[in-house]
């Protein structure tokens, strides 16, 4: 653990601190806690698009064939493809 022990439990591992909660409630402690403030950003920097499931299926069997993932295979192909258009319109 990042400390000696924990602060609420007194627990001294991560197996002494799974033991405590699993009988205790954190409503116990309430009046021993403090409000965290923190910040979130959830933007993904992965987006899904649909493919029609025989498109991809052969996707996943070329993928499979060439030793690498299907989402690697597709962005390779979509960086190859849309370089090929950025460099028909430049």
């Amino acid at each position: 653990m990042a400390e000696d022990r924990s602060s609420l439990s007194g627990s001294r591992s991560y197996e002494e601190l799974s033991e405590y909660w699993d009988t205790h409630s954190l409503a116990d402690h309430w009046d021993e806690t403090s409000p965290a403030e923190f910040e979130l950003d959830v933007k993904s920097s992965a987006l899904y698009f649909p493919v029609d499931r025989l498109l991809a299926d052969k996707l996943r069997a070329v993928a499979a064939s060439h030793g690498v993932s299907t989402e690697t295979l597709l962005n390779l192909w979509l960086q190859e493809r849309v370089a090929d258009e950025a460099r028909k319109a430049g």
